[in-house]
């Protein structure tokens, strides 16, 4: 009689008749073969052996008598564990041969367990490919080549029949794709190669719901990486290229990983780079650079066109020791946020990550962070080619951008901003803090982020809001001087004497008047007969009127002071002088055009003669000016005069327009009674506008061969007036037109263009230093909000212009101050050089923080400084560099791009000083008590420098 087969140590017997059939089956665990990391679960390869499979967990059933065949079919059908229960995500399915599972069918409906039908131990091998590595026929079909068991019916199956030798268990997956839950049949089958050695791949399966960072520990795994060691994955695509695998975090589906496809692992060198990253070095600079081994962050950066200002920023945020510890240790790497909308996708974290590990390293004299740049660039437009930048914009936005990439706050929520509204500032300022840190919690945070509180008083009727608003850099002003030096040119009436170039101390809110009383106590002459302009190219750009800011002209114009006549009109016989611009042009070779003033070309600077009104002729003019040129323009002889006919003779004795005189065709002249030292040109631009009343024409004659002739022009100097509309009234304009033989023969070129410097020249305005302290008392000042800053008064309900106290109440450990060196205005722009003195140690906050102090503990209020990004020139170009403290050996580096020189203390505090980080002395003591336990105590942070030879870098 048959009877049911007896399990006993992993072997199945049947006997059968007398005639005992045995049927040795290795021996098998109930669960399938898995390999359990991070709480995710990677399916076991096809040619894992049963030896391989894991243990049975708690939950499976124990060995217990076989039931009978109607409680085995219900357990298995019907049941809670049974073939009909739904998928759920993550659970365990195991696949089954349609043909053994329809002989079980048979054999338990027939209610006969000595039945010929026994099924015998399962039996898969019909699901396979071969009995080698046991791969999956492809194409399987769902109830026509094999059913799906969930775990425990798998499990009872196996304890009643046993699994064939040699077969391992199918187990699968259920995933949730899209709107459905579904048993994994075929995993995502990939194949893993090293960078180092891409002939030898691994292939390894893997559910569409493990992780990458499962594909990545499997592939160290397999290459025996050693846990030390930094590892990346790339993925080859179809046309050959290859895409970074940034987040390990997400699942093999949501990376769009296909079976088949080829994974890359790349391991990070000694040195810091990826062998992906080609460095932009020769092969000899490169084999040096291998045997290099120097201090670990003391490393340029090599300038990669206008980049010193990047290359300041990241030096001095490199030095700080807190940020630079948590990259080096890769705790970043766990914090990268991929899904942030406000971030850059761990990309600028990751790109200054690799910086950082370079710089680092201990095996590079410099490096080049052309990455890096790139990076910056594509985030970033304004920082886009090859442009100068300022460093604290460069330090700000990438502060900023490693915030948000390692932010830890996933999902930002809602915060609602909330008024003191007479609450007490502690408990405000704490649920300040809470509110920013439920939105903002990363390794920025906690190191640069202070909080500020912020006082505003309406003045119409007195409300008074208070907020706290965190801050990751202060930006301290400068006390400015209300004085301004202005360099300018005196061209007297006298033709004797050259121009001067005076310095004059000026109100920096003054006036043009302002500029011409200076002057006048240098020269004597009376403000009332001077007349300012700005010459560019050889034309008058403007000509100033005396009521007009001194805020218009900026530094590099060019300002010449013309003494006049100062003679006005005070009755009808009374002698009035008209101020005439006059420009030089010189006739040039002859050219195919049409009109003759493109044969002309504009010279040497442009005079305001002042003329009596009396003698507008031609032949006066003519005289005047050779007169006022007499200095550089040699008489001739009468001999080398040319006298001309009897009809030019007879034309130089008529004179210029009179007043009142009317020209047919033309209206009524109105006289050159408004033409004087207030007149002039008012341009907002670099072409200058004619809108000084004047004549609408004057006559153009047939000029006797002088040494020069005379011509009337427009304010350019560049086109006739003949050819304007002729009722245009306009500011005469004149210009001496010399041919270029005479002007070779009687002009002297460098008589003309010298000039003296008066004795003010030489003196330099002193301004005196400031201290550090100075410019945190007014960043603390009570300030008037301006007209295009005003604040809404939630009292009034109206915008006012407020007044507004910053105090400080919570400081970061890592302090940054940015002094406002630049100072840009509707009309100007300028740089203040003035000395700061600030302290190397013991920076004491404690009389400026307004939060009650623990007076335990004076280091929380006291800093040591650890960099500086210093700038040195001027606004239109200038070069950046920076001063470090090393975090392991304390000693002071000047980094100016790639190259590195040791400097004492003495030399870091200088005018160029633009950028200053000072570390709080509490965390200093926590760095330098955690570097002593892990290796031999160093000498103290930022300290004095062992000897050496030093770089003088003032």
């Amino acid at each position: 009689m048959a009877v049911a087969p007896w399990l006993y140590g992993g072997l199945c017997f049947r006997f059968r008749d007398q005639n005992p059939e045995v049927a040795v089956e290795g021996p098998f665990l109930f669960p399938a073969a898995v390999a359990a990391r991070g709480g995710q679960t990677a399916m076991a390869a096809a040619a894992a052996s049963p030896a391989d499979t894991a243990a049975v967990d708690d939950q499976e059933p124990q060995r217990e008598a076989v039931p009978d065949l109607e409680s085995q079919r219900r357990q298995i059908e019907n049941g809670e564990n049974g073939r009909g229960r739904p998928l759920q995500v993550g659970e365990s399915w195991f696949l089954v041969g349609q043909h053994w599972y329809k002989q079980w069918e048979v054999y338990v409906q027939g209610g006969d367990q000595d039945s010929s039908t026994f099924p015998g131990c399962i039996n898969n091998a019909e699901l396979f490919e071969d009995q080698v590595n046991w791969r999956l026929k492809k194409e399987l079909v769902e109830g026509e080549d094999y059913v799906l068991l969930p775990a425990a019916a798998w499990h009872y199956l196996v304890n009643w029949y046993g699994l064939e030798h040699g077969q391992p268990p199918i187990e699968r997956k259920v995933v949730e794709l899209p709107s459905i839950h579904k048993v994994e049949v075929y995993p995502v089958e990939l194949v893993l190669v090293q960078h180092s050695d891409m002939d030898t791949p691994h292939t390894a399966q893997f559910s569409q719901t493990d992780s990458v960072d499962l594909v990545l520990q499997t592939a160290r795994e397999q290459f025996l990486v050693s846990p030390q060691e930094e590892t990346r994955l790339w993925i080859k695509k179809a046309e050959g290229s290859f895409e970074r695998l940034c987040n390990t975090r997400v699942t093999v589906l949501d990376a769009s990983l296909k079976t088949g496809q080829v994974v890359v692992m790349e391991t990070r060198n000694k040195d810091g780079t990826w062998p992906s990253v080609q460095p932009h070095v020769t092969s000899s600079t490169l084999e040096e650079e291998e045997d290099f081994q120097g201090q670990p962050g003391i490393c340029g950066l090599t300038n990669l066109g206008n980049t010193c200002f990047m290359n300041s920023a990241l030096q001095c945020l490199s030095n700080v020791p807190q940020l630079t510890e948590y990259f080096l240790k890769n705790q970043y790497v766990d914090e990268l946020n991929f899904c942030n909308p406000l971030g850059m996708k761990g990309e600028i974290a990751q790109a200054y990550a690799d910086l950082v590990k370079q710089a680092w390293s201990g095996h590079h004299r410099s490096i080049v962070p052309q990455v890096f740049k790139t990076k910056v660039g594509h985030f970033a437009s304004q920082f886009l080619g090859y442009q100068q930048h300022d460093s604290q914009e460069l330090l700000s936005f990438l502060l900023d951008g490693l915030h948000e990439d390692l932010n830890r706050v996933k999902k930002k929520e809602y915060v609602e901003l909330c008024d003191a509204a007479g609450r007490p500032d502690q408990e405000v300022a704490q649920e300040a803090w809470q509110n920013h840190k439920r939105r903002n919690d990363s390794v920025i945070v906690d190191t640069f982020h202070g909080l500020f509180k912020s006082t505003l008083v309406c003045p119409n009727c007195g409300n008074v809001s208070v907020t706290f608003d965190p801050f990751c850099y202060l930006s301290v002003p400068l006390p400015v001087s209300h004085k301004r030096v202005m360099e300018v040119f005196f061209v007297s009436m006298d033709p004797r004497r050259k121009p001067e170039q005076h310095r004059l101390v000026v109100p920096k809110k003054g006036k043009i008047s302002d500029l011409c009383v200076a002057l006048a106590k240098h020269t004597g002459i009376s403000p009332e007969r001077m007349m300012v302009a700005d010459v560019f190219s050889h034309r008058f750009y403007k000509i100033y009127q005396l009521e007009e800011s001194l805020s218009s002209i900026l530094d590099r114009d060019d300002i010449f002071i013309y003494e006049v006549s100062g003679r006005t009109a005070v009755g009808e016989n009374s002698r009035e002088d008209v101020v005439l611009p006059i420009y030089l042009r010189e006739r040039t070779p002859a050219r195919d055009y049409d009109s003759s003033y493109y044969g002309l070309m504009l010279f040497g600077h442009p005079l305001l003669v002042s003329v009596p009104r009396d003698r507008l002729s031609w032949d006066a003019l003519y005289h005047i000016l050779l007169y006022r040129l007499s200095r550089y323009v040699t008489r001739p002889s009468s001999d080398d005069e040319d006298d001309g006919d009897e009809k030019a003779d007879l034309e130089d004795k008529d004179s210029l327009p009179k007043p009142g005189h009317v020209t047919e065709g033309s209206s009524q002249d109105p006289g050159l009674e408004q033409a004087g030292p207030s007149s002039g040109v008012v341009s907002g631009s670099r072409a200058p506008v004619d809108n000084s009343p004047g004549p609408s024409h004057w006559p153009q004659r047939a000029r006797r061969k002088h040494l020069f002739t005379l011509q009337t022009v427009n304010s350019n100097g560049t086109s006739d007036r003949s050819t304007f509309n002729e009722d245009t009234h306009a500011q005469p304009y004149i210009a001496i037109d010399w041919e270029p033989e005479m002007k070779k023969r009687y002009y002297d070129e460098v008589e003309a263009e010298g000039y003296v410097k008066h004795d003010c020249v030489g003196y330099v305005l002193k301004k005196a230093p400031v201290r550090l302290q100075e410019c945190i008392e007014l960043f603390t000042t009570v300030e008037t909000l301006e007209k295009e800053n005003p604040w809404y008064c939630p009292a009034c309900k109206q915008n006012q212009l407020a007044t507004k106290k910053l105090d400080l109440w919570m400081l970061p450990e890592t302090l940054i101050i940015h002094l406002k060196r630049f100072s840009y205005t509707k009309f100007s722009r300028e740089k203040l050089d003035t000395l700061v003195e600030f302290p190397i140690r013991d920076l004491d906050f404690s009389e400026f923080v307004i939060k009650p102090q623990n007076d335990s503990a004076p280091e929380l209020y006291k800093y040591d400084l650890i960099a500086v990004s210093n700038h040195y020139g001027g606004l239109r170009d200038g070069h950046y560099t920076t001063f470090a403290c090393n975090k392991d050996s304390g000693q002071w580096h000047y980094f100016d791009d790639s190259s590195v020189s040791p400097v004492t203390e003495n030399q870091i505090e200088s005018k160029a000083a633009y950028v200053l980080f000072y570390q709080r002395q509490d965390v200093v003591r926590r760095l330098q008590t955690q570097a002593s336990s892990s290796k031999p105590p160093a000498s103290s942070a930022c300290g004095a420098p062992p000897k050496s030879e030093f770089m003088d870098v003032n």
